[in-house]
């Protein structure tokens, strides 16, 4: 069971922010965590972004994802509007930064995203948005905007007991190499995408 390890607030280029470290283990390297916007009320409806880890798109500002320029967008959002991130340490769609290492190997051997990582007998996508669900229970947030353009996250809500009272887009340009990236999203997982 996740339980809240640790919390502190932290100033960013946005706002401060409370983090709330999530894990089962107190010893556990990399919790998940749970950033909440000053003035958020709990006992409203909350805006939530369910954003999973990307260390090449948000620490090296890889061009091949949208999830660095989705994450800045998501802080901005809440920092003005309230709300919370529940930044889920599920690198790579969940098959960790060596596997999608391989994956975009092999993507530049012309495999798209989904190809590649079926090439390497992984899931098209892994993640396991349930656990979010558990963490906003933790915080008894029971009535969320939604910040997503992805499906399977709002599927995840409204197979619990939250409310999800309605979805925001958080879609972002295109820069041109992650326009196949985009468009397979779309096609292939459903995503909310207008722009493309």
């Amino acid at each position: 069971m996740l339980k809240i390890q640790a919390q502190s607030r932290i100033p960013t280029d946005y706002g401060i922010f409370t983090v709330y470290a999530f894990s089962e283990n107190e010893e556990d390297w990399s919790p998940h965590l749970v950033w909440v916007a000053e003035n958020t009320d709990f006992s409203t409806t909350v805006n939530v972004r369910f954003h999973s880890e990307c260390i090449t798109g948000e620490v090296f500002h890889s061009k091949k994802c949208e999830c660095g320029q989705q994450l800045d967008a998501a802080m901005k959002y809440m920092f003005e509007n309230g709300g919370v991130i529940i930044y889920l340490r599920q690198e790579g769609r969940n098959i960790g930064i060596i596997n999608k290492l391989r994956a975009y190997e092999l993507q530049e051997k012309g495999l798209d995203t989904v190809e590649a990582n079926l090439k390497l007998g992984l899931p098209a996508d892994g993640r396991n948005f349930d656990i979010a669900v558990e963490m906003l229970n933790s915080l008894k947030i029971g009535k969320i905007n939604l910040l997503t353009n992805n499906p399977d996250k709002i599927r995840s809500i409204e197979n619990s007991g939250i409310i999800l009272n309605s979805r925001i887009p958080l879609e972002i340009d295109s820069n041109g190499i992650n326009e196949s990236y985009l468009v397979r999203k779309k096609e292939y997982f459903g995503h909310f995408l207008e722009k493309i």
